[in-house]
């Protein structure tokens, strides 16, 4: 891909006259010179892999590493996508595609099970969390990168996976052949009599009218007087998806501003007027690796006051990358960065909870999700309390 130099001249033309013409011209020349020697220092480095390195090496994987390089060394979120990687990007946002219900990450340097979600093959088939992925359909994942596990372990509805597992405290490995099925990315059930819980563990396309759908479910079978929205492990997706879940429970006002070099980088998005919840209080659970559109929700609904949140601080990711394609493949880069309705860059900094409900080491998932669950009901208590 050639870079096409921007030439200053009519903008110094129009800011300082025709006097400049020659130093706009000498700059744009020199610009001109240099982005030609790169590209020829590109090209030749190119052209000795290709004709003297000890292996023959396609033309078309030089092109895709050099782009890979470019755009990776930029910063950790932006990348380059291959065509399967673009397909596999496409399909996770759009909230179609077929898994088994594992949230993962890495920890210690292991693919590790971070939590099945409920009613999932995963969870179905006893995989808990803090199992270790040692194999994915015979393959050893040691050298794999999170992303690439994770695109090892989606498939079509219907096909299966084989999963390799390490648990703590048994020596022998487990082994799981899985049924992939359509995993929702919004699950909800009552957490007590009359206040609702809802898990998302992403935000796609269908993450809005999803939330929409769920909440009102719960709402038919019993009035509720509270609610509590899991935004736990959740690595974030798509900036429309957390305007859209922000706006069900803000009646209006701004939810998050973007800033960046270009004036397209600059934007600001508002709520409607309805508030699904009709003020009803609103709990949301945070941790570290709550990231992104995540973080998005989180600080719009602490900065409205809308939402009382627990947990741990999240993870920090405030950046937007934007997905640029070219011949089959993309560029995931990095243009602009989010900011929350007070003014605050999430970016590297996070959001704090109000209730700072840590996970004790060694302490069970189960036992602590007991424990943040009491807090989380008994700070709705008292928000109605203090309502009335």
């Amino acid at each position: 891909m050639v870079l096409r130099p921007i030439t200053l001249l009519g903008v110094v033309i129009s800011m300082v006259g025709g006097l400049c013409i020659g130093v706009a011209a000498f700059w744009t020349v020199n610009y001109y010179e240099e982005s030609a020697m790169r590209e020829r220092l590109l090209v030749g480095v190119a052209r000795e892999i290709r004709d003297h390195y000890v292996e023959e090496v396609a033309t078309t994987d030089l092109v895709d590493d050099a782009i890979r390089g470019m755009v990776e060394g930029l910063d950790r979120h932006s990348g380059f996508l291959d065509q399967d990687g673009l397909q596999a990007l496409e399909q996770e946002a759009s909230g179609h595609f077929g898994g088994i219900g594992l949230e993962v990450g890495m920890v210690d340097g292991y693919i590790t099970v971070l939590s099945p979600l409920d009613g999932t093959p995963a969870a179905r088939a006893g995989i808990v969390a803090g199992d270790r992925l040692i194999e994915v359909d015979h393959t050893p994942l040691k050298g794999r990168t999170l992303d690439e596990a994770i695109g090892d372990i989606r498939g079509q509805p219907g096909t299966t996976v084989h999963l390799r597992i390490r648990r703590a405290a048994q020596r022998a490995s487990l082994d799981f052949d899985l049924t992939r099925d359509r995993i929702a990315s919004v699950t909800g059930r009552l957490l007590s009599d009359a206040v609702g819980y809802v898990r998302l563990s992403q935000f796609d396309k269908t993450s809005g009218t999803a939330l929409t759908a769920v909440v009102e479910e719960l709402q038919a079978a019993t009035p509720l007087t509270g609610l509590v929205l899991d935004l736990r492990n959740n690595p974030g997706g798509l900036l429309e998806a957390a305007v859209d879940v922000a706006d069900t429970f803000l009646a209006g006002g701004l939810i998050v501003s973007t800033e960046g070099r270009g004036t397209e980088s600059h934007g600001e998005y508002d709520a409607d007027t309805d508030d699904i919840l009709n003020g009803a209080p609103l709990a949301v659970l945070i941790n570290d690796r709550s990231a992104s559109a995540a973080e998005v929700v989180a600080g719009a609904l602490k900065d409205r006051e809308r939402a009382i949140l627990l947990g741990t601080a999240s993870f920090g990711k405030g950046s937007v990358q934007s997905v640029m394609r070219f011949e089959g493949r993309a560029i995931k880069l990095t243009t602009a960065r989010y900011v929350t309705p007070s003014g605050v860059s999430i970016d590297s900094n996070g959001v704090a909870p109000h209730i700072e409900v840590p996970r004790s080491a060694g302490e069970r998932r189960a036992d602590y999700d007991k424990r943040l669950f009491a807090a989380a009901l008994a700070a709705l208590s008292d928000a109605t309390e203090q309502g009335d």
